[in-house]
């Protein structure tokens, strides 16, 4: 039996990450979300506690959330839909979406690309698919990674909730991979001081976001083709 099989396994991993992201990368995708004009239904796989949704509703008419448990608080106006990511389809039809987010859920499950086949499923032709994650080539990431030889963010500390480092490079191939048309990357302008709990000022991480960043988002659009 895999871990991804075992139920109680999977809570667990799910409960580690504590069913919500930085505030930081909520503005960075919703940022996206305005630029690109996405209304209609979103779909939040790795919904969570539903914050994203409670910041990105206003641009919606109805949100669907996916997860692997339902958590605590999660809001009544999410439509909630249960599913194992590593081992199920998402629970939505093809194209039944106009715009699809995960986000830090990429690197939670076993097969990061068969997740992000499936976030391209779901959105109609022309729809919206973003993606975020732990950014790899942070300099705390780089520093970490050279000083105990593990990504910030995938020390043991952070096992076996984040099980799949991917640096930008992988985002963009699997883009390319599922024909995503009008792929841009943002940075979150928000990182953490190496060997601190504070973080840069935004004005400093903006003029070099790549490096003082701590999340990597991607969106791009589905191919009409």
């Amino acid at each position: 039996m895999t871990m991804a099989a075992d139920p109680g396994a999977l809570a667990v991993r799910a409960r580690q990450s504590l069913g919500t992201s930085d505030a930081a990368i909520y503005a960075a995708v919703l940022t996206l979300l305005e630029e690109r004009g996405a209304r209609g239904v979103l779909a939040d796989v790795g919904c969570g506690t539903g914050n994203f949704w409670r910041v990105a509703s206003h641009r919606f008419s109805r949100g669907v959330g996916v997860d692997a448990l339902r958590y605590e608080g999660l809001p009544d106006s999410l439509e909630f839909r249960q599913v194992d990511l590593d081992t199920g389809r998402l629970p939505l039809r093809d194209g039944e979406v106009d715009a699809a987010v995960a986000l830090e859920t990429i690197e939670h499950v076993e097969n990061p690309r068969a997740l992000f086949r499936e976030l391209v499923r779901v959105v109609r032709p022309g729809g919206l698919v973003v993606v975020s994650t732990p950014n790899q080539h942070s300099l705390l990431s780089l520093l970490t990674l050279i000083v105990k030889g593990q990504f910030s963010a995938f020390q043991d500390n952070a096992y076996p909730a984040h099980l799949s480092a991917l640096l930008e490079v992988d985002l963009r191939r699997m883009a390319a991979e599922c024909r995503l048309v009008d792929v841009v990357v943002r940075h979150t302008c928000r990182g953490r001081l190496p060997l601190s709990a504070r973080h840069y000022p935004r004005w400093v991480s903006a003029a070099l976001p790549r490096l003082l960043s701590d999340n990597v988002v991607l969106a791009g659009c589905r191919s009409r083709a």
